[in-house]
């Protein structure tokens, strides 16, 4: 009897422990999908300080600000529910501010998608990695534009503000005789992008800081909320 007893309470144990290292691998396993790198959540905002050079036979400079909400639900042109991501400008960070565009955007499978100027983007692949490319234009007709990540989950610092984890979209970094372009954006977790560089400029002679015309934007993050 003491035998069998013993045999029972051996079972039991052998099952207990078993469903114990079952359940430690399913935890082990689970994988952040990075998602709130593309924060959805209605009424979430991010407001950006602007530059923006326009050169031509003349050189125009802009300064001011965007503050970009994530909006209410609304059905997309693929019969999807995305949000509204409405556009806001201003002189001042504090406002008055004035509707500038109402876009879209949403989290669609492994893609986070923005709909810019009636342009589908795909700003992010999920979960982030240092093997994922995508083309940013797959969905439109604009020139491909082939994207990686860098300094994936690191610090990054932006108007004095540290950010504990932040991805880099690397997008474009060429230079030619006649051409000089940089194109990246940085997203933090629990905000979403936080700093915009686009420069694509043509230029005399192979000398990039010769620019003969072109457009340059840069986006910096100010604050957010929700």
């Amino acid at each position: 009897m003491i035998l069998k007893i013993g045999y029972i309470s051996f079972i039991l144990t052998f099952f207990l422990v078993l469903a114990g290292t079952q359940s430690c691998k399913k935890k082990s396993t689970e994988v952040d999908m990075g998602y709130d790198y593309f924060p959805q959540n209605e009424g979430h905002y991010v407001v950006y300080s602007v530059h923006e050079i326009y050169i031509d036979t003349d050189k125009d400079t802009f300064d001011y600000y965007i503050k970009a909400v994530v909006g209410e639900p609304i059905t997309d042109n693929s019969g999807r529910i995305a949000r509204k991501y409405e556009r806001y400008s201003s002189n001042s960070a504090n406002g008055p501010w004035t509707i500038k565009d109402v876009w879209t955007s949403i989290i669609d499978g492994p893609r986070a998608e923005l709909v810019e100027e009636n342009n589908r983007t795909i700003k992010l692949i999920f979960a982030p990695s240092e093997s994922a490319d995508w083309n940013m234009n797959a969905y439109n007709t604009l020139e491909a534009l082939d994207c990686y990540y860098s300094n994936l989950n690191q610090p990054y610092s932006i108007n004095s503000t540290n950010l504990p984890t932040t991805v880099t979209v690397e997008q474009e970094d060429f230079t030619s005789f006649i051409d000089s372009r940089r194109k990246y954006e940085v997203y933090a977790k629990g905000i979403g992008m936080v700093h915009k560089y686009f420069k694509d400029y043509e230029i005399l002679n192979g000398n990039p800081n010769n620019v003969k015309k072109g457009h340059f934007l840069e986006m910096k993050m100010v604050s957010y909320g929700n």
